[in-house]
């Protein structure tokens, strides 16, 4: 490691505003689970995270530069990662989202994707140096569209709409005119009715349901219904760990992954929901001011990139639970169980922490 690079320059304050997170996220997971038959998936978390603090710092040693000029190879990996899901992979719940690594663990290409595409954009835009004219705009879409595409196929909405701040991020910093971007809303607004026929039944049901959940308290609106109870009913204070009645009594779907601000918001209440906003805004906050001091133009693009991430999950996930927005399925950083995403995010917060600690090399 250059002497110029060391470990006082890394972020320890994010470091540890992210691990409580993920603590409080073990929390709740032990509650949610505690009576099901996914009982104990919270050791598997701490490992989770533990592998993912090893792979952060891991990261932070390998100069984002290098993997910068390596994107092209990165991003023919992933889109024959996606291939293999095609072909190989998991079918579950109607899906075929995952691979099975040596039967260890079911591995998610989609996710790590993610990372690929927010180094890719960030190459583009800082090689480019253009002002978003249409010609950046089409590259860019078709640079992220591709993946995007592959992956609405398997089929998987959520996480192909998190792809889409990636790239709305690079031409907002890459200076895309307003002009240009009301012609892009106007053409998304013209191919809306396309793409609603493009869509499995279960997926219009989704974004439809949670317009009026009581139409179908029983079936479509069930999941909603249920989350709007447990918040509900968590009043100011909450009714305690492991005591929520929504998420005890199973009524909550899923309160481990997809619910668990729900299962969150019903045992901590008002003040323990809003305590966990106020860190997901410090942590982004924090991202902002790493960008701010990026030593070039592609790492501010990168940490702008996993800050349009993190902050679209964040954002439609706790919109989903309170009925402001449609189930997609997108899980809460950080929070949510599930190794894949729980990678995801050391690996982005090592890429951060990467163009942190090399802010003052020349």
């Amino acid at each position: 490691m250059s002497r110029y690079v060391s470990f006082r320059d890394f972020d320890w304050v994010l470091l540890a505003l992210v691990l409580l997170i993920c603590s409080l996220g073990v929390v709740e997971i032990y509650s949610a689970t505690l009576h099901t038959k996914f009982i104990g998936v919270h050791l598997k978390q701490v490992y989770w995270v533990l592998g993912g603090v090893a792979i952060m710092f891991a990261m932070s040693m390998v100069s984002y530069q290098a993997l910068i000029e390596r994107v092209p190879v990165f991003y023919v990996a992933s889109i024959a990662s996606l291939l293999a899901v095609a072909v190989f992979g998991k079918k579950y719940l109607g899906a075929r989202r995952w691979v099975d690594v040596g039967g260890l663990f079911h591995f998610q290409p989609s996710e790590w994707v993610k990372l690929v595409l927010i180094l890719a954009v960030a190459k583009y835009f800082a090689d480019n140096k253009g002002e978003g004219d249409p010609q950046d705009i089409v590259k860019a879409g078709a640079l992220v569209g591709i993946p995007m595409l592959m992956v609405l196929a398997q089929p998987d909405l959520g996480t192909a709409l998190t792809y889409m701040p990636i790239a709305i991020m690079g031409l907002f910093l890459g200076g895309m005119k307003a002009k240009h971007a009301l012609v892009i809303i106007l053409i998304g607004a013209l191919l809306a009715p396309v793409a609603w026929h493009v869509l499995k039944p279960y997926q219009k049901d989704r974004l439809t349901t949670f317009i009026e959940p009581e139409a179908d308290p029983q079936h479509k609106g069930y999941q909603l219904i249920q989350s709007l109870v447990a918040v509900g009913s968590g009043g100011i204070f909450g009714k305690g760990t492991a005591q929520g009645s929504q998420t005890q009594g199973q009524f909550l779907p899923v309160p481990h992954t997809d619910f668990i601000f729900a299962a969150f918001a019903e045992e901590h209440g008002f003040i323990g929901a809003m305590g966990l906003l106020l860190l997901y805004f410090i942590v982004l906050m924090r991202l902002i001011q790493n960008a701010q001091t990026a030593p070039d133009r592609a790492g501010a693009f990168v940490v702008m990139g996993v800050v349009a991430v993190l902050a679209f999950h964040i954002l439609v996930n706790v919109g989903m639970v309170v009925g402001f927005m449609p189930v997609t399925g997108i899980p809460l950083p950080l929070m949510s169980y599930g190794g894949s995403s729980v990678l995801f995010m050391f690996l982005a917060l090592g890429i951060v922490m990467n163009v942190r600690m090399r802010r003052f090399v020349n």
